[in-house]
């Protein structure tokens, strides 16, 4: 670098000196949960929501300051009052059940106590807060011993500390390495860990942003946007799970899906013609691979004209739509947010007639190139046009169709910014910004009309929508598939961590393009790919026009047979699955957790990456290198019994286990109790009369539970009660052990009618065992595994 270019550098450099700051307080005032700070050259409020959640504004006096938040933040009506302020010489000191806020009056400085007195977080020293033009910033000081998860869809280890992120919805087609950043999804959502005390920072702010976790190795981390006002959250924890749970409180939980969307879906850019469709139908059908879902890219549609069927190749779309149906199969379909600019195209027409499209401050729309050619783009900060684009599911739910795909909606266009010009003007229903402000909520907010829509034209049916872009509280609308991945084995190991941080950041319903997207893949990378998905919250098969075929058959029947063999593996524990979904919907936790959630105090969890959680009982060890017969595997504390051949091992140590390529690493907690259900081919396809549950036991005197939630997994009903919760739960104490059957709920008359008990790790053939009291013979003792086969009806199994 020459001497010019390195000056260059110095003088465009993003430096804490180029920032005004905070000067001292002035004064302050209380009115009700809010407390209202005066600066000379500022403005700020903190508003507490609960005694250990509370929200900072910041703006400079030159700016108006409100409480107004995006459409990220749900109406959570949160309001706590109960806290208590000091004012000292050069303190500030605000003291609620939970936290104790100290904050230095003659140079804004903020730092949280716990009750006991310990420092939980504080902004750096030199300085806490500031802007620049239309820049705001916060800058926070940070522990060695911190690490930083969330942040959403990001590449790179589970721990995030050390890089730089931003926040700007991107089409990122380039192969994803470690570092490739931004992607689709904008999650301005940090969350710092320690063994002692989590917290949780959510910046609510929708311009382009930043975190920057100690790129530099600075002892601080911070973050910016380039536009809008200094507005965060406050999220103590003190847990992981906790910070997560009451994230959710902020943004919304995950509504419970259709039980089918939690199938094995396959897609194709592009499954075309008509009868190549009803060809993999059969194809499934006729091997008894089991699947839910078909998904049609692009070529379905009339020149790329979203909401069209090309009539050529899909002669009688209604016809092959009930015809899936018909089979188990729901039609998913793909909807691009660019209208084609056709003057005889309906929805161009409409668009311009009803001023949908987005548009330049001189009334010009906003036209650029997409797959159809040029195209405008529905302004969907306006209720009008979510209102319109939401009408428009109603033709293809009434043709058979069961989901939305949205993609290309960050939004993507052909143009060397690979995104709307961000001077075009959003008319958000009369406060009117730019696209600077709303790029990150354009997917969100077409995702929420979309959703609506599908809701109010199902009925009483469930809506399943995909999407590619999104920014936090997507999970209320959406499920999140990772973008254009590629058929390459770093894909494989980058999908674990990213899934992960995706879970700790509320998105719940999420995956990867099983196979890769783009490139070919081959018989043993999908095979251990579909083993991966096979524990993915949105399992689905993807590849582009250009890749070779990735059905499950493509490769051979080697390959075949073990791929077949995870499909249905996910099937049978499907059953366990949706209740994972159903907890999630109530909780906020992920179903797909990393380790560090569930073993908090465990150091060697804090960076694993390659391994996961499925719930709080089941640890799966992804082989994601070529030619591996055995995997190294990190067990937390406690016993682990391997799921294939019941063997127990003991944690908080590195095995090496045998992980030819039929198999998957999966280990069970000891004392857990996992339902599998039988083989089903859809969700659906008959009445699970059946239900295995194994009981994994542990030898020392132990009581464990599991509960159990059921329902018709499509409609809307369990929100009026009709649903049934069965606890299992036994004690173990001496030579006798106790299982329970308990109904806590009992609305819904259940498929299950009866129970296969197997209890594995039982030492020793049983003198007596009773149901209800009633002695009875038939079981099954054999290598330490004892089977019962009961009524549903039973409520207690006492064996000695």
């Amino acid at each position: 670098m020459d001497n010019s270019q390195a000056l260059l550098t110095t003088k465009t450099k993003d430096t804490s000196s180029d920032y005004d700051k905070l000067k001292a307080i002035s004064d302050y005032e209380i009115k009700e949960n809010l407390i209202k700070l005066k600066f000379k050259n500022a403005k700020l409020i903190i508003k507490f929501l609960k005694a250990d959640i509370f929200r900072l504004i910041m703006v400079p006096l030159t700016k108006k300051i409100d409480l107004k938040r995006t459409e990220a933040v749900v109406e959570h009506n949160l309001n706590y009052q109960d806290f208590k302020i000091q004012s000292k010489e050069n303190q500030l000191i605000i003291k609620t059940s939970s936290l104790v806020l100290k904050i230095r009056k003659d140079k804004f400085a903020l730092k949280v106590f716990n009750q006991a007195g310990e420092l939980i977080h504080q902004d750096y020293t030199k300085h806490a807060l500031g802007w620049q033009g239309k820049k705001v910033r916060a800058w926070k000081s940070f522990l060695n011993t911190e690490r930083f998860y969330g942040l959403g869809e990001k590449t790179g280890w589970l721990d995030k500390k050390g890089k730089r992120y931003q926040m700007w919805n991107h089409d990122t087609f380039v192969p994803h390495v470690s570092d490739t950043d931004p992607l689709y999804q904008s999650i301005p959502f940090l969350i710092s860990f320690n063994s002692q005390n989590s917290y949780g920072i959510y910046f609510d702010n929708s311009y382009k942003s930043f975190f920057d976790l100690g790129s530099e190795g600075q002892a601080y981390f911070s973050f910016w946007a380039e536009g809008g006002k200094l507005d965060y959250y406050f999220i103590n924890g003190p847990s992981l799970k906790e910070v997560v749970s009451k994230y959710t409180q902020i943004t919304g939980k995950m509504p419970l899906p259709p039980k089918w969307s939690l199938g094995y879906h396959q897609s194709r850019y592009s499954y075309y013609p008509q009868a190549e469709v009803e060809s993999l139908l059969a194809d499934f059908r006729n091997k008894e691979i089991p699947c839910d879902s078909f998904h049609f890219d692009i070529h379905y549609m009339d020149q790329y004209k979203i909401y069209t069927w090309d009539r050529k190749r899909f002669p009688n779309p209604e016809t092959m739509l009930a015809k899936l149906n018909k089979n188990g199969i729901k039609p998913v379909t793909i909807i691009d947010p660019g209208v084609k600019k056709d003057p005889e195209y309906k929805l161009y027409q409409e668009g311009i007639k009803n001023d949908y499209f987005c548009k330049y401050l001189d009334g010009k729309v906003f036209i650029d190139e997409v797959w159809p050619g040029d195209c405008a783009f529905p302004d969907f900060t306006q209720s009008k046009v979510r209102k319109w684009w939401a009408k428009l599911q109603k033709d293809f739910v009434k043709q058979g169709v069961k989901g939305i795909w949205n993609d290309m909606n960050e939004p993507a266009v052909f143009n060397k910014k690979d995104t709307m010009d961000t001077e075009v003007i959003h008319q958000n229903d009369g406060d009117i910004g730019t696209h600077r402000q709303f790029h990150n909520l354009y997917g969100f907010l077409e995702n929420k009309a979309t959703y609506k829509g599908l809701k109010s034209t199902l009925k009483n049916e469930r809506p399943f929508v995909l999407t590619r872009a999104g920014f936090a509280g997507i999970q209320r609308y959406a499920a999140v598939w990772t973008g254009d991945n590629r058929s390459f084995w770093d894909h494989l190991k980058l999908a674990m961590p990213m899934l992960m941080n995706m879970g700790l950041s509320g998105i719940n319903f999420c995956g990867t393009d099983v196979g890769g997207f783009t490139g070919n893949s081959n018989g043993e990378l999908l095979c251990r790919w579909t083993q991966l998905g096979a524990f993915m919250p949105f399992f689905r098969n993807h590849c582009e026009v250009r890749a070779i075929q990735q059905e499950p058959w493509s490769f051979g029947p080697k390959y075949e047979k073990i791929i077949k063999k995870y499909i249905e593996l996910r099937y049978k524990f499907i059953t366990h699955i949706y209740n994972l979904f159903y907890q999630s919907s109530k909780t906020g936790l992920p179903m797909l957790r990393p380790l560090i959630m569930e073993f908090p105090s465990d150091e060697e969890c804090q960076n694993l990456s390659d391994q996961f959680m499925v719930g709080d009982s089941i640890l799966i060890a992804p082989v994601y290198k070529p030619d591996q017969k055995k995997r190294m595997v990190y067990l937390p504390q406690g016993k682990w019994f391997d799921f294939w051949n019941k063997k127990v091992y003991q944690g908080q140590k590195y095995i090496i286990i045998d992980a030819p390529l039929a198999k998957l690493p999966i280990f069970i907690k000891a004392g857990s109790i996992i339902p599998l259900n039988e083989k089903l081919n859809y969700i659906g396809e008959k009445k699970l009369e059946k239900l295995e549950l194994n009981i994994f036991l542990d030898q020392s005197e132990s009581r464990e539970n599991y509960k159990l939630y059921n329902d018709d997994g499509l409609s809307y009903d369990y929100q009026n009660g009709n649903y049934k919760m069965t606890e299992f739960n036994y004690q173990s104490a001496g030579n006798k052990l106790v299982f329970k059957i308990d109904q806590v709920v009992n609305n819904y008359q259940q498929e299950f009618k009866r129970y296969k008990l197997i209890f594995n790790n039982f030492h020793q053939t049983p003198n007596k065992i009773y149901a209800d009291g009633q002695k009875i013979t038939n079981f099954i003792y054999s290598d330490k595994t004892l089977e019962i086969k009961i009524p549903a009806l039973i409520n207690k199994i006492t064996i000695e």
